[in-house]
């Protein structure tokens, strides 16, 4: 690894590489049949007591299955946390000169499904998040993936994981649609959307906090795909990567990953 003579002969690890699935969890409602988008909504109470509360896609963290090439390529890999080093998670530091050469490491490992140094499917952490999220054990007969394609965000921005708030990031995004199919659980998730509003959702993880907790809370948010898509599409290219409103829903800028046709600067898709 290169190391910066003028930091005192220590490797520069000031970029952060974040690589993740996300997912567009679609299914036709089951009154009318419009395709519904299914979104992962958070509440989080922040440091000044505020609670920030939104919504992105389905999706977490890639693990890295077998460490050896990358660390043939960046000798021992510096996690971004301690959280990530248990979890194995694709949150790494390491110098920006390295960064086009993982960015070509993900793309030709995340392409395999059955890739055995990273975690190409999204199948853990669909079925992690469904049962956090509406208490559903998700069945591989319920739904149905298939690959979009992948997202480089090359220009780094500041992260706001928990772990590594702060830190310059870039992100990979490997994407997927994953069509539900089975009706009950399309019933489960529209009434779960309905019955626990925002405001609920933010009672909650002030509650979560008060028990002694990291102040979280999650649950699901169902919107009509192509009422999501045409928000966007009525803002100029430039201003479309950032948090927008939804039928009163705060939705995350990682939304804009799992929406084909929206174009954004800061996007690079494959």
């Amino acid at each position: 690894m290169k190391h910066d003579p003028g930091n005192g002969g220590l490797p520069d690890l000031s970029l952060r590489v974040s690589v993740a699935t996300n997912n567009q969890v679609v299914f036709p409602h089951p009154h009318d049949g419009t395709l519904m988008l299914a979104l992962e909504r958070k509440a989080t109470v922040l440091d000044d007591g505020s609670v920030n509360i939104r919504a992105q896609p389905f999706g977490g963290g890639v693990r890295i299955l077998n460490p050896t090439c990358l660390r043939e390529m960046l000798g021992e890999i510096q996690f971004d946390s301690e959280r990530s080093k248990q979890d194995r998670d694709f949150r790494i530091l390491l110098p920006p000169s390295k960064w086009e050469l993982v960015k070509q490491y993900c793309l030709q490992h995340l392409e395999n499904l059955d890739d055995r140094e990273l975690e190409a499917t999204p199948h853990r952490e669909l079925i992690e998040e469904f049962d956090e999220t509406i208490n559903v054990n998700l069945k591989p007969e319920q739904y149905i993936v298939q690959p979009m394609g992948f997202v480089f965000e090359n220009t780094p921005v500041w992260t706001e994981n928990w772990y590594a708030r702060g830190t310059p990031t870039v992100r990979v995004y490997r994407t997927f649609n994953v069509h539900l199919l089975d009706d009950v659980l399309c019933k489960t998730i529209v009434a779960a959307s309905r019955r626990i509003s925002d405001q609920d959702l933010g009672v909650l993880a002030l509650e979560e906090l008060q028990r002694g907790g990291k102040g979280r809370a999650n649950t699901i948010l169902v919107l009509p795909l192509r009422k999501v898509t045409e928000s966007y599409l009525a803002l100029p290219p430039e201003m479309r990567y950032g948090k927008i409103i939804v039928d009163n829903h705060e939705l995350d800028e990682s939304v804009l990953a799992v929406l084909e046709g929206v174009d954004v600067p800061q996007y690079h898709r494959i």
